[in-house]
C-alpha cells in the first residue's frame, strides 16, 4: 500500500509547529475548576499559615536564631498540613548581622535622622559634608575623587506602579550606589529608601560592593528624613554623622524546606510552587514573604484530596533577601532534573490581588496556556503575554531551562511596606489573600493534570524572557 509513504510525505510538508503535539488539559480537570476555585476563595487556610509564621516566628533575618526557628516551623507546618514528604536541603551563605544604627545632622541645624543599614554594609562611624545627587546617573557623572571625605546622598524617589517596575531604578540605587560612591572618593553612602511611602519607616535591602573596592558604611533614610536632609542641603553646606554597627560574621547554614504531595500517576514529574522563608528584620515579613509561604503551602494542602497526577512540590526557600541563596542552592542540587520540573511559579510580590497571567509556555503550549487563562478569568485575572517573568528564587532554574508561570500581584502599594518596619500582618487583606490562594490552586491543579509538558528542557529557549 502507498498510504504510509503518502502520509510521511504530507507530514514532511507540514510546518514543524503542526507536528508538535500540543499540550492540553483534559475536560475532567477543567470541569473541577469552578468548585475548586470557590473552595479556595472560601478557605482561610492561607491566612492562618501567614498569621502563624508572622506571629510565632516574627522577623526571620537569614543567619539568626529566628532563621532556625522558621525552618523548624516550616517542617512542622508541612507535616501538620498532611504533605506526603517533607525534607530539607542545606543552604550556606555569609552571615550578615545588624546591631545598631544612628544618624544625626551636625552644627546649627542639629537633629536626628532615621535611617537603616543596608544589608551587606560594613559598620563604622563617619562624619562628613553631604553631597546630594538626584539619581544614580548624577552620581556616576561626578568627577572621580570629587567626594573625598564626603557623604554621597542619592535622592531618587520611586514611583508607584502596578507591576512595581520602578524598583529597577530604586533598587538599582541601593545595589550599585555604594560602589559608585567609593569610586568618587566618598567616605559613606546614604540614599532615599527604595520605597513609595511617606513615613519615617526606613527601607533596608541588600547592597554589594564591586571586587577590589574597600566597602564603606551604606544606609537608607526614611522618606521623611530624606526630604528633611534635601531641604537642609539646599540651605547650605550640611554635615551629618552616620554610625552603623553591622557587618559580616562568618558563615551560616540554613535550609530550604520542601513539602511534596506525591503525584498519583506521574510522581516523578513536578509542578513547583513556593516563596521564601526568610525576611528582613525590621517588620515581621508579612508581605515579603510570609504571604507567599501561606499561599503556596495552602495550595498544596487544598489539592491533596484531589490526588493530582503530577507531584506538587512547595519550596520554602532560604535567604532570598541577601542574594537568592536558596534558589541558587536548589538549582545546583537539581540541575540534572530540569525536565522533571514541568513548570514552576513563585509568589514573592506581596498579597495584593492577582491581576495578570503569563508563562514561558505562552506559544509552544498555547492551547494549555489559553485553558489556564480561561480558568483564571473569573478571579479577575487576564492573560498578559510578554508582561510577566519568573520571580526571584525560581530564576536560577528557569535560566537552566525550566518552564515558568507568572501570577502577577497588584504591587501599587507594595513598596510602601517593602523591607521596612510596617511590613506586618495587619497590612494584608484576607479577601485578597484568598484570591491569591484560589489563583495558585487553579493554576497548580491544571498544570498537574495537563497532558503534555510546558517546555522544560535543559537550555530551553524562552525559559526566561
Amino acid at each position: 500500500m502507498r498510504l504510509a509513504p503518502l502520509m510521511l510525505a504530507l507530514a514532511l510538508a507540514l510546518p514543524a509547529t503542526t507536528l508538535h503535539a500540543q499540550t492540553r488539559i483534559p475536560d475532567a480537570a477543567t470541569g473541577q475548576v469552578a468548585q475548586l476555585r470557590e473552595q479556595a476563595l472560601a478557605s482561610d487556610l492561607g491566612w492562618k499559615i501567614t498569621e502563624s509564621l508572622t506571629t510565632e516566628v516574627g522577623p526571620r533575618l537569614a543567619g539568626t536564631e529566628a532563621d532556625a526557628r522558621a525552618v523548624a516551623w516550616a517542617k512542622a507546618k508541612f507535616e501538620a498540613l498532611g504533605y506526603d514528604k517533607v525534607w530539607t536541603e542545606p543552604v550556606t551563605f555569609p552571615r550578615w548581622v545588624r546591631r545598631s544604627e544612628h544618624a544625626e545632622v551636625l552644627g546649627e541645624h542639629a537633629q536626628p535622622l532615621v535611617l537603616t543599614a543596608l544589608g551587606g554594609s560594613p559598620g563604622g562611624t563617619v562624619e562628613g559634608e553631604v553631597v546630594r545627587f538626584a539619581d544614580l546617573d548624577a552620581l556616576k557623572a561626578a568627577p572621580d575623587g570629587s567626594l573625598a571625605g564626603k557623604i554621597a546622598f542619592v535622592d531618587y524617589r520611586m514611583k508607584k506602579q502596578r507591576d512595581g517596575g520602578d524598583y529597577r531604578n530604586g533598587g538599582g540605587v541601593r545595589w550599585a550606589g555604594p560602589s559608585v560612591a567609593i569610586a568618587k572618593g566618598a567616605a559613606a553612602f546614604v540614599m532615599r529608601s527604595a520605597g513609595t511611602d511617606s513615613s519615617r519607616a526606613a527601607h533596608t535591602g541588600n547592597t554589594g560592593f564591586e571586587d577590589g573596592l574597600t566597602p564603606i558604611p551604606a544606609a537608607a533614610l526614611s522618606m521623611i528624613d530624606a526630604d528633611q536632609l534635601a531641604r537642609l542641603v539646599a540651605l547650605g553646606p550640611t554635615r551629618i554623622r552616620v554610625a552603623l554597627d553591622c557587618g559580616y560574621d562568618g558563615e551560616y547554614t540554613s535550609q530550604n524546606v520542601i513539602g511534596e504531595i506525591t503525584g498519583s500517576e506521574r510522581p516523578d514529574e513536578i509542578v513547583l510552587i513556593g516563596g521564601h522563608l526568610d525576611s528582613w528584620d525590621l517588620g515581621t515579613g508579612a508581605i515579603d514573604d510570609a504571604a507567599g509561604i501561606g499561599i503556596t503551602m495552602a495550595t498544596g494542602a487544598l489539592l491533596k484530596p484531589l490526588k493530582p497526577k503530577r507531584s506538587i512540590r512547595v519550596v520554602a526557600f532560604a535567604n532570598e533577601e541577601q542574594g537568592l541563596w536558596g534558589g541558587r542552592a536548589y538549582a545546583e542540587k537539581h540541575a540534572g532534573e530540569i525536565e522533571k520540573h514541568v513548570i514552576a511559579a513563585e509568589s514573592d510580590f506581596g498579597a495584593g490581588r492577582i491581576y495578570g497571567f503569563d508563562s514561558s509556555a505562552r506559544e509552544g503550549e498555547k492551547a494549555a496556556f489559553d485553558q489556564i487563562a480561561t480558568a483564571l478569568a473569573p478571579l479577575g485575572i487576564e492573560p498578559l503575554p510578554g508582561e510577566g517573568d519568573p520571580e526571584s528564587d525560581i530564576g536560577p532554574m528557569t535560566r537552566a531551562g525550566m518552564a515558568w508561570a507568572w501570577l502577577g500581584h497588584d504591587g501599587t502599594d507594595y513598596f510602601d511596606l517593602h523591607h521596612n518596619a510596617e511590613d506586618t500582618l495587619d497590612k494584608i487583606d484576607p479577601e485578597a489573600l484568598a484570591q491569591n490562594v484560589a489563583a495558585y490552586t487553579v493554576f497548580t491543579w491544571l498544570a498537574a493534570q495537563a497532558d503534555g509538558g510546558f517546555g522544560s528542557a535543559p537550555g530551553a529557549a524562552g525559559s526566561e524572557d
